[in-house]
């Protein structure tokens, strides 16, 4: 009888073992990043994660920012491959050099939070141009509503593409008309987006700065009324690593670009409207971020903190990166212009130092 006794308990130690290792596991597959979200999920997110929006003029007078003036962004991206693991959380701000720092270094999922609701109108005209091209040319052709030329390949160059959709015929009114009707459908037919009527107006705003300068547009085109301060769209996408020569952006290759569209079909890139000072916004996606076990592996903060300290509220946004789940490998990414730094996230939230 004690025999039997003994089996018995060790066969029940051994059931209850493997329940609670199956209950663990299962904890952890649910609370995993996910793979892919519904268009409901990925909507409810991005609100759930949002603050109001708020208001942002740049030192030279920008304020809607639907472009970079970063020249160095193929050093930085070059860099990045070599720094940080793929598979982390991605965390950026503004507009399109998110996308080359993604495609450097591949996590798997990317939120682009800015206190300007116009960035998010931006980054869901993007979601849908990636969405329904197939290729870096296509997109091009799209996001400008320009004529796609001939003889561009999978083999082209950044450099090429730009080059030749600068001498590209723009499209008429007409066909401006049609490819946003295609985009604005796609987002609430398609993808079942709830926008509001400003949402709408929001992202026509955008892509109509876009086709009326073309891939020249830079900086400060859309808010001073012509090409202005800054690099244009061209030459930045197409510029090159200062140490191999290499174009290292998204529209480098078809690998990049496949990179990001595969995160945007997926839903993966959640635009957040949110004040880095904020009350909410980034300690919301820290806390997503570490119920799934995961860490933020790169945060982008551009110039922003130069703001922050001259507003007197870098100590709040140093309080809500400290809720975030962290490494030893988290980096703050910080390009301005033709230079580059990177910072250790840990270390500099610790000592809360200014920059």
């Amino acid at each position: 009888m004690l025999r039997t006794r003994s089996v018995l308990l060790c066969s029940a130690l051994a059931v209850g073992l493997t329940l609670s290792t199956y209950r663990s596991d299962a904890a952890q597959t649910r609370n995993a990043l996910p793979a892919s979200l519904s268009d409901t999920e990925f909507w409810t997110l991005s609100e759930k994660l949002s603050e109001p929006g708020g208001y942002f003029r740049s030192n030279s007078g920008s304020t809607d920012n639907l472009l970079s003036n970063e020249g160095a962004v193929s050093t930085v991206a070059a860099a990045l491959a070599t720094r940080v693991k793929p598979g982390g959380v991605y965390l950026g701000v503004g507009p399109e050099q998110n996308f080359t720092y993604i495609a450097a270094t591949r996590p798997r999922i990317a939120f682009i939070t800015d206190i300007r609701r116009g960035n998010l109108h931006l980054q869901l005209l993007y979601k849908a141009i990636f969405e329904l091209t197939d290729n870096r040319a296509d997109f091009v052709a799209r996001l400008f509503t320009r004529t796609r030329p001939e003889g561009l390949t999978a083999r082209s160059t950044a450099g090429e593409l730009m080059n030749a959709f600068l001498r590209a015929r723009p499209g008429d009114a007409a066909a401006y008309t049609a490819n946003l009707r295609t985009i604005t459908s796609h987002l609430k037919a398609t993808r079942h987006l709830p926008l509001n009527d400003d949402d709408a107006a929001g992202i026509e705003y955008v892509y109509r700065s876009f086709y009326r300068f073309g891939p020249a547009i830079t900086y400060t085109a859309s808010s001073g009324g012509r090409p202005g301060v800054g690099g244009s769209y061209a030459s930045i996408v197409a510029s090159v690593d200062a140490a191999s020569g290499d174009e290292r952006t998204f529209l480098a290759n078809d690998q990049n670009f496949e990179t990001v569209k595969a995160l945007e079909t997926r839903n993966l890139i959640v635009p957040v409207v949110g004040d880095f000072a904020g009350p909410k916004a980034l300690r919301a996606i820290g806390a997503y971020v570490k119920e799934r076990g995961a860490t933020v592996s790169a945060f982008y903060v551009s110039n922003v903190e130069m703001y922050l300290q001259r507003n007197g509220v870098w100590s709040a946004f140093c309080a809500n990166v400290a809720t975030m789940p962290l490494d030893s490998g988290s980096l703050f990414i910080r390009p301005s212009g033709r230079s580059m730094s990177f910072g250790s996230m840990t270390d500099e939230t610790a000592a809360c130092r200014p920059r």
